[in-house]
């Protein structure tokens, strides 16, 4: 890949806090990514939960769209941490043959995970956006973020699903993560953002004031609310 990545300098932090909570830490993602500002190509998504409040105010920082990218991980029957694979908005299911292969996985017990996955996929999105349809990534730059980044596999299981809807360019943004973890992904998308990157990194929580559940009903909200009003503000 050949973007620039911004990723801070690993430093111990043995008593901060970086961030008030969720809203805060957008602000501050935001003002770093305000190279993509004002472009129409540009398209932030958000992986709920904790990822959605963080991407409103990048979103409102760039004056780009918002959308929430919905990834499901496709757990090994026998050890459901570890990914055979991952459904994602859209209809996209990526699979891993070597894990799927390693550990003898047949096609039924694929196909029995998958639907479990889905079905919690489409509840999401019901929930979330009711009708209104995927918006089309094909051919733009998706920022995709979220809360904090720990062990990455989330945040790789949504590039390997988003890659498959053709986007131009992917950038991952998160306000903290494990720079192990941020390391990795350099190498699987354009661009990496991340405004700290503590060392020891004990937890995404750790780096909040407020790190208290984000529930569905305030997801709902935040998709609702008008961008132009807080871009007035600001």
């Amino acid at each position: 890949m050949t973007s620039q990545s911004f990723i801070s300098q690993p430093t111990f932090y043995p008593n901060s806090m970086f961030f008030k909570d969720r809203t805060e830490a957008g602000r501050v993602l935001g003002g770093i990514l305000r190279a993509y500002a004002h472009n129409p190509e540009v398209l932030v998504l958000a992986l709920p939960r904790g990822g959605v409040p963080v991407a409103f105010e990048v979103a409102c920082t760039l004056g780009a769209p918002l959308d929430i990218f919905l990834v499901r991980k496709l757990g090994v029957p026998v050890q459901t941490e570890l990914a055979m694979g991952a459904i994602a908005s859209g209809g996209v299911r990526v699979l891993n043959h070597d894990v799927i292969g390693s550990f003898g996985i047949s096609q039924e017990e694929i196909e029995a995970v998958s639907g479990r996955e889905r079905e919690e996929l489409k509840r999401r999105a019901q929930a979330y956006r009711g009708n209104r349809p995927d918006v089309d990534v094909a051919g733009r730059t998706a920022i995709l973020i979220d809360d904090g980044l720990a062990t990455g596999s989330t945040m790789r299981a949504a590039v390997q699903a988003l890659r498959e809807q053709r986007p131009r360019k992917i950038v991952i943004a998160v306000p903290v993560a494990a720079a192990e973890s941020l390391a990795a992904l350099t190498r699987e998308v354009d661009q990496v953002v991340s405004a700290y990157t503590p060392t020891p990194f004990f937890s995404v929580g750790r780096w909040y004031h407020d790190f208290s559940p984000t529930m569905d009903r305030e997801i709902r909200e935040i998709l609702r609310r008008p961008m132009h009003k807080r871009l007035a503000a600001s």
